[in-house]
């Protein structure tokens, strides 16, 4: 019989931190809110989670790296909010912050919810942050929980050998 791994939404005995853009502060506070809520409700201690701060979405991904380099973490969260504006500069930043988030978690093992909300106005990014049309801080904390059992899984998977047939 094949195995089948999946994620839970267990976070007993994990650490996590959630690095949080201050730009579109109103949207991001509404994120972090749901993200602390969704870890609390799967078992992460209030002691086990350390929010950071920087001051916009393009500064997400190096904190990002800089806190799976330390070892200290099982898994990240990264939170923030980019509204479309009348210039180019709406693209560099949703490209460079998912670029920067892929790379940070290929180079560190590190999993990292990916709580960036890319909106045409404010007003659907309020509504992605816990509003009708969806929870995306929620949805970036299950996503981090699950991809850091699932690691978990994949280890003890492979410490048990292959699968007999």
């Amino acid at each position: 019989m094949s195995k089948v791994l999946t994620g839970a939404l267990d976070g007993r005995g994990r650490r996590f931190a959630i690095v949080v853009a201050r730009f579109n502060e109103v949207v991001t506070e509404r994120l972090l809110v749901s993200a602390r809520r969704t870890l609390q409700q799967a078992g992460v201690a209030d002691a086990d989670v350390t929010v950071v701060w920087v001051p916009g979405a393009f500064e997400l991904p190096q904190a990002c790296a800089w806190l799976a380099a330390s070892g200290r973490f099982d898994g990240l969260l990264l939170l923030g909010a980019v509204v479309r504006g009348g210039t180019d500069h709406y693209e560099y930043v949703c490209s460079g912050v998912t670029q920067g988030t892929m790379q940070a978690q290929l180079d560190h093992g590190v999993p990292i919810g990916f709580g960036l909300l890319t909106c045409a106005e404010m007003a659907q990014a309020l509504a992605r942050a816990g509003g009708d049309a969806g929870d995306k801080g929620a949805d970036a904390a299950a996503a981090a929980l699950m991809m850091v059992s699932l690691r978990s899984q994949i280890g003890t998977a492979a410490a048990a050998g292959p699968a007999s047939s």
